[in-house]
């Protein structure tokens, strides 16, 4: 009782929500709603048209009848498929642009939710979101609640006309209705507890598939493909298993209501054996009336099944509406700087990913001049990368504050911040579009051709790009992979050349490269470093050696500050790096 009671709630709550998003397509939903009244209408009026035929055919003798009933037969016939084309188009229409809606608000939310919230998600469970659940809430509006109001003013129209044939027969309505109800009420509590588990299912088969799909040459390198098949089995094999009990209640509730509903029709049928009965209806409204509840049952089982189609999309409305009430990047600044010095200040941040997890960062002081380039180095998991995210507002400190030229980056405008700031990474990410698209992302709008070439020129892509068949306008493939990985590396070099933006954050932004490709990317880099304020993160320590300050980090804090040669001079960490990777004889250089 109490479950039933918190869900009801929700599922109200949910479908008014699915109707706000339909409510500006009224003048269309309302010509469905009459179309599907006068297709309902015209249900019983077929019943009803039996009655004069047998009286008046066949009892009273007068073919009349009979002659005019084809005409009147094929005259409702295409007044109800009218009306019937037109509530299933225009419920149709109006389902798939509340879809079209739903998909544009989720793909928003998607842009904005924070990094925490994809650190806990995964791809395949949002897709599934985007692209299952969304098609469950479009049936459940179409043949669902639609069809369910259809086949409801049938039952009713039919109701309505075995009441007015004979209300004596009609009084075993009040033992069979009842009894169908608390059935199609049971049944659809089930349905929706099962089509929740089905949407989960799908999230995980979407889960593990995609990342069998992206992970695919690791797959093979380490013939993974047998663990990765089990493990899609085993999930598939789960959906597969919920999937039938959704199928096996359908059929259990297709049954239970042919056999409530013929044991109703059999009391009828008994009730008219009775002789006070039978001399107090004419053949023809008998007849009628048998007639009307023969055509009651499909609607019946239809609006029973449909209960399933409803019960679907209310979970997946639900889940829809969770992600679209989940938690966005907190952008509360006002302020819209045109453009910065690129004096950057970090002052007592420190960081935990969760509330109660372990804190990555502690109490981290950091000031960095104008145009000034400093490196962070130390060992995985220092808190290098932590620091870096913080700028851009990837993630919130948990305590302290940064200040971009004096200014809290809070109270920035979070599009304004992030147009001050370019990112060069390790793991570079390209779009399935061409190499110009993707040099201009970050320029969108503002650039020319010639300016995408220079900055080509700039990160020695040009090479490269020239000899591809299509030059500039080549499609680099999902994630870049037609490219090389120093390719890719210089691909978006030239997008954080070409945006010259006042701070620049380098990440691992030579790892990936082979000597000559690193050679010519790190002059693009120095390039592009003048006059800017510059974050470096780096591994190969040679690449940070004229970096005007270092810092080194260990467990989430700073442990040492000075020039190369300063570091190398004394008894420090740093040191004990550099010989790490030069050898034991290392010596300043």
């Amino acid at each position: 009782m109490s479950q039933a009671t918190s869900t009801a709630p929700n599922s109200m709550t949910t479908y008014r929500r699915l109707l706000h998003y339909a409510a500006p397509y009224w003048r269309r939903f309302l010509v469905a709603v009459i179309a599907m009244m006068v297709y309902a209408a015209l249900g019983p009026a077929f019943a009803k048209l039996i009655q004069p035929l047998i009286d008046g055919s066949f009892v009273n003798n007068d073919p009349s009848v009979l002659r005019i009933a084809p005409l009147v037969l094929i005259g409702l016939s295409i007044v109800r498929g009218i009306a019937g084309f037109g509530g299933d188009y225009y419920s149709g229409w109006v389902s798939r642009r509340v879809i079209t809606d739903l998909r544009k608000d989720m793909f928003d939310q998607f842009l904005n939710l924070p990094c925490a919230t994809y650190d806990r998600s995964s791809s395949g469970q949002l897709m599934s979101q985007l692209l299952f659940n969304t098609e469950q809430v479009a049936e459940s509006l179409t043949n669902g609640i639609m069809g369910i109001f259809r086949d409801g003013l049938t039952i009713i129209g039919l109701i309505a006309l075995m009441v007015y044939e004979n209300v004596q027969l009609s009084l075993v309505l009040l033992i069979v209705g009842p009894l169908l109800g608390i059935s199609i009420s049971r049944v659809s509590k089930r349905f929706r507890s099962i089509s929740r588990r089905i949407q989960e299912s799908m999230g995980h088969v979407g889960h593990v598939a995609q990342e069998a799909i992206d992970a695919q040459r690791i797959v093979k390198v380490f013939n993974g493909k047998t663990y990765e098949a089990n493990k899609f089995d085993q999930e598939n094999e789960l959906n597969f298993q919920r999937y039938m009990k959704r199928i096996a209640t359908e059929a259990f509730a297709g049954s239970a209501i042919q056999l409530i509903y013929v044991s109703g029709f059999a009391a009828v049928l008994y009730v008219v054996s009775l002789d006070a009965v039978r001399s107090s209806i004419t053949p023809g409204s008998l007849i009628s009336f048998i007639a009307a509840m023969s055509m009651m049952l499909s609607p019946i089982k239809r609006v029973a099944n449909l209960a399933n189609v409803v019960q679907r999309g209310i979970a997946a409305g639900g889940s829809i509406f969770e992600l679209l009430d989940s938690g966005r990047e907190c952008d509360t600044g006002t302020i819209e700087l045109p453009r910065v010095a690129g004096q950057v200040e970090y002052r007592r941040v420190s960081l935990a990913y969760q509330e109660d997890g372990d804190t990555v960062l502690t109490d981290i002081d950091l000031s960095i001049p104008q145009g000034k380039t400093i490196a962070l180095v130390g060992h995985s998991g220092s808190g290098k990368t932590s620091l870096i995210r913080l700028l851009p507002r990837l993630y919130e400190p948990t305590a302290g504050e940064i200040r971009v030229d004096g200014v809290n980056i809070r109270d920035l405008a979070l599009a304004n911040l992030r147009h001050h700031i370019a990112y060069v990474g390790q793991e570079v990410t390209l779009f399935n579009d061409t190499i110009a698209n993707n040099i201009g992302y970050g320029s969108r709008g503002t650039t020319t051709r010639e300016q995408i070439r220079e900055a080509a020129i700039a990160a020695h892509a040009l090479s490269f790009i020239e000899s591809l068949p299509e030059g500039f306008d080549t499609r680099v493939g999902e994630q870049g992979i037609l490219l090389s990985g120093g390719q890719r590396q210089r691909i978006a070099s030239a997008r954080a050349l070409l945006k010259n933006a006042p701070i620049l954050i380098l990440d691992e932004a030579t790892s990936a490269l082979d000597a000559e490709s690193e050679r010519h990317v790190q002059q693009a880099l120095e390039t592009l470093m003048q006059n800017r304020t510059t974050l470096v993160i780096a591994h190969r320590l040679s690449t940070i050696q004229r970096a005007d300050q270092i810092h080194v980090m260990k467990d989430g804090r700073i442990i040492e500050t000075g020039t190369h040669d300063e570091l190398m001079q004394r008894q420090s960490h740093y040191g004990e790096l550099y010989r790490l990777q030069f050898g034991k004889d290392a010596v300043p250089t």
